[in-house]
């Protein structure tokens, strides 16, 4: 009975120690990205260029890298419609654009078409941008979208907004398709692992998935190179643990919107990523 006693006791304090623990990670509940329609009908040019700063900030992921860190032009802190100016007449220039509005639309969907000196993938002498085409997979931002943070950009300095307002009622863009089969499903909401990592813009950074890109460590071999535990620090706290030959960019405020599921679901996919 004293061994009993001593068993049940043990129990009882390591099921305290477990209930500590996750309460300490984020208890925040997830929600799915809200669908809207926009009906044109009652928009106004300063609804679409709110509109533009929600999709610089989200689903576009711009800022991700467009900010003052280092990894891309600060174009919150640019003058946008003048250095566009600057850019189109720079020496080296050889895009179509031949004003801001076309500067900047050039810049989402062909980034190569110019490289700003400095900003340019490692080893390829600033010819090649490391951006991925916003209107492309992962990102897939739609001509609206793209519209919208344009109108963002030039007002945002008090310049006069020159692309026009959407004149169709618009849908939401369909979500790429995934092969859900092939990734653990978060138990009690909709979204699968795959998911998630587009939600949250991992592919705007990571080669993962369909993504190829290079401005952070590609994770399709995360799994050989890190263990569980140290995949999931990387995701609650990036700036514990900087990966050779990468600025220390990653944002910091996952832990504050994933929820224990959804964190364990892409703990779980990446940790099965060997290469």
């Amino acid at each position: 009975m004293r061994v009993l006693g001593k068993v049940a006791g043990f129990s009882l304090l390591l099921t305290l120690v477990f209930t500590g623990v996750a309460n300490l990670l984020p208890q925040v509940q997830g929600e799915p990205p809200e669908e809207t329609t926009i009906d044109v009908s009652s928009l106004t040019m300063a609804d679409f260029t709110r509109l533009g700063e929600k999709l610089f900030t989200g689903k576009g992921t711009c800022a991700l890298c467009h900010n003052n860190m280092g990894r891309a032009p600060d174009l919150l802190a640019l003058n946008v419609v003048d250095t566009s100016a600057s850019r189109i007449s720079a020496e080296g220039y050889e895009g179509d654009a031949v004003d801001a509005a076309s500067y900047i639309r050039e810049s989402m969907t062909e980034p190569s078409a110019y490289v700003v000196p400095g900003f340019g993938k490692k080893g390829t002498d600033d010819q090649i941008s490391p951006m991925p085409p916003v209107n492309q997979a992962p990102i897939q931002l739609s001509q609206m979208e793209m519209d919208a943070i344009i109108a963002f950009l030039e007002s945002k300095d008090g310049h006069d907004v020159t692309v026009a307002l959407p004149t169709a009622r618009l849908e939401p863009a369909p979500e790429p398709a995934n092969d859900s089969a092939a990734e653990p499903a978060v138990s009690g909401e909709t979204a699968t692992a795959a998911d998630l990592l587009m939600n949250y813009g991992c592919t705007a950074c990571h080669s993962i998935l369909d993504s190829e890109v290079d401005i952070g460590p590609d994770l399709r071999t995360v799994g050989a190179r890190l263990t569980t535990e140290q995949i999931r620090q990387s995701i609650i706290d990036p700036m514990s643990v900087i990966a050779d030959g990468y600025e220390p960019m990653m944002p910091d405020y996952f832990v504050d919107e994933l929820t224990i599921k959804e964190l364990e679901a892409i703990v779980k996919f990446l940790e099965s990523q060997n290469g």
